[in-house]
């Protein structure tokens, strides 16, 4: 196997303390995602005529945890973060479709399995040309800071409770035969 080429002279490592230097970053972007998703839902809610709770900034803090809580997840969502807030491509538009596969993946990854990963990757897309630039990654003005908020909005706003078709028991569930 061939050496990994270094971006800009360095490697990027992902470790044990970049995991938790990312759920920090996350957990501290509080102030531009919980408005992001209340937007959003909002905005879905006449879409589809249906009233969405909005989240608190507690909640979301809560759900970032509960994500970075299960390793497995928390490495992937923690490489795809760091990806998103370094990536920058010389006249933004031929980077178009990188940003978009790494924001789609990291919302559908913090969303959970399907069906909400699927989901989570198609709102990202809808909150994705909602998101400001100016109001995203600290001002970098990364090609990837306005998918990275993007992402984080679809990907917390899915799994988080507040819409009354996930409330409940499915309509779609088999009882099994040991349950008559």
């Amino acid at each position: 196997m061939a050496n990994p080429r270094p971006v800009n002279g360095e490697y990027m490592h992902i470790t044990s303390e970049t995991v938790r230097d990312e759920h920090a970053w996350v957990r501290d972007r509080e102030p531009v995602v919980v408005p992001t998703i209340n937007d959003t839902r909002e905005r879905l809610g006449r879409i589809f005529e249906t009233d969405v709770d909005p989240i608190t900034p507690e909640a979301y803090r809560r759900e970032v945890d509960a994500v970075f809580a299960d390793g497995e997840v928390a490495v992937n969502v923690a490489g795809c973060v760091a990806l998103l807030r370094d990536l920058d491509v010389a006249g933004d538009y031929p980077g178009f479709v990188v940003d978009e596969v790494l924001g789609r993946e990291l919302a559908a990854t913090i969303a959970g399995g399907r069906p909400l990963s699927l989901l989570a990757q198609a709102t990202f897309h809808f909150v994705d040309v909602h998101v400001s630039e100016d109001a995203t990654a600290d001002g970098a003005g990364a090609a990837g800071a306005d998918d990275l908020d993007a992402a984080l909005a679809a990907g917390f706003q899915t799994r988080l409770p507040g819409w009354d078709w996930r409330e409940g028991e499915s309509p779609f569930a088999v009882a099994s035969p040991t349950d008559e």
